[in-house]
């Protein structure tokens, strides 16, 4: 009798493992299935990604490829405007078999040192009249090879509104340097506010003054002053650069220099090279790009009046 009992109950038992075997079988399936549904997923993701990064892999290869090739042209410049410029004129150049390396300085001797020792092609940071200067203290031949843009002088309102509002014995404040100063009676004059002597052009003084119909008050002051003072004045006379710095914007000016004016194209700012470089095939297809609409279209959007095109 207890065996039978015992071989029924190890039948149940036997049975009951068979039972939770098949289950756990069932489980074990359907794990597998989710398992494998998972792990499809993340492979297609991870084949997703892999093929995102190679396509922008790719893209960036296809971004630097046009520089491939390309003659390299060496020029130094300030870091803006001219760094900045350079950079909108070099996607120009490219498509001319050229290609820039830009090398940034913060100072005016530097760069026409490395010029005439042949580190650089060219330059672009100065004008004209400096460039005079420095071949004749340094005993070097570099030459301009072209004029691309300009910083104006503008008459900024202080206490006064506007030129035709200006009262009698107003006070104008002009740079005290000679060439500045020059520069803002050239601009009064255009103004019709005084006559200044004949032929006196960029040398000009308040001394050479000979017509002042309203008897205006020309206060003579260091030009990184002039923004300070321009509210105790009527008006003055401000570099851009100064204006800029001073949270001024040369299109609020009262009047500006004409960029067909003496001290626009005498002021100009150049790309200088040696002389006898100047006709280079490089140097020639730089210039097209400064001079180019897209980099006239960069200037006139990017500094709105501080930086005028020569072209």
């Amino acid at each position: 009798m207890k065996k039978h009992v015992l071989g029924v109950a190890v039948l149940a038992a036997a049975l009951a493992a068979g039972s939770l075997t098949a289950c756990a079988g069932g489980g074990n399936k359907e794990a597998a299935s989710t398992a494998e549904t998972t792990a499809s997923t993340e492979a297609a993701a991870g084949a997703s990604q892999e093929s995102s990064a190679e396509a922008k892999d790719q893209a960036s290869q296809a971004e630097k490829k046009p520089a491939e090739g390309l003659k390299e042209i060496v020029v130094g410049a300030s870091p803006a405007p001219h760094a900045e410029i350079l950079e909108a004129a070099n996607q120009v150049l490219q498509t001319k078999g050229y290609t820039l390396k830009i090398v940034e300085y913060t100072d005016y001797v530097l760069p026409n040192n490395a010029l005439d020792s042949g580190d650089l092609d060219a330059n672009y940071f100065q004008h004209k009249p400096y460039l005079d200067s420095f071949n004749e203290q340094n005993g070097t031949k570099l030459v301009s090879a072209g004029a691309i843009h300009y910083e104006p002088f503008g008459i900024y309102a202080g206490k006064t509104a506007s030129l035709e509002e200006l009262p009698d014995k107003a006070t104008v404040l002009v740079p005290n340097d000679v060439s500045n100063e020059a520069r803002a009676l050239l601009l009064l004059e255009a103004q019709g506010l005084i006559k200044l002597k004949e032929g006196v052009g960029l040398e000009a003084t308040k001394n050479d003054i000979v017509e002042n119909t309203k008897n205006l008050d020309i206060v003579e002051l260091e030009a990184a002053q002039l923004p300070r003072s321009l509210q105790d004045s009527d008006i003055a006379v401000i570099n851009g650069n100064y204006a800029i710095e001073a949270g001024l914007k040369v299109s609020q000016a009262l009047a500006t220099e004409d960029s067909q004016s003496l001290a626009a194209t005498t002021y100009g700012n150049i790309v200088a090279v040696k002389e006898g470089k100047e006709n280079d095939e490089g140097i020639k297809a730089l210039i097209e790009a400064l001079t180019s609409q897209e980099v006239k279209q960069f200037m006139e959007d990017t500094y709105e009046g501080a930086v005028v095109p020569l072209f």
